[in-house]
């Protein structure tokens, strides 16, 4: 009993095992940034290049504000100046 099953394990056919391709890592905005990026003049009177769009946000006395987003120096939001 134990040769005629030893014989039908090795009359199966072995498929070779194809080794894994690795996973992509995730990405996100912030730390991949897309082509097409603006320089753009900071409040701080700086240059600032930044990704993402310009939005008009309210600031803390409740004026609107023009804002760079995204910017390569890790900054989310940079007021720029008019």
């Amino acid at each position: 009993m134990k040769a005629l099953t030893l014989a039908l394990l090795l009359s199966l056919p072995v498929t070779p095992v194809a080794p894994q391709q690795p996973l992509r890592q995730p990405t996100t905005a912030v730390t991949h940034h897309s082509k097409g990026g603006r320089w753009y003049f900071a409040a701080t009177g700086h240059a600032v290049y930044c990704y993402g769009p310009v939005m008009i946000v309210p600031n803390a006395s409740g004026a609107l504000q023009r804002v760079a987003t995204f910017c390569r120096d890790g900054s989310a939001v940079v007021p720029l100046k008019d």
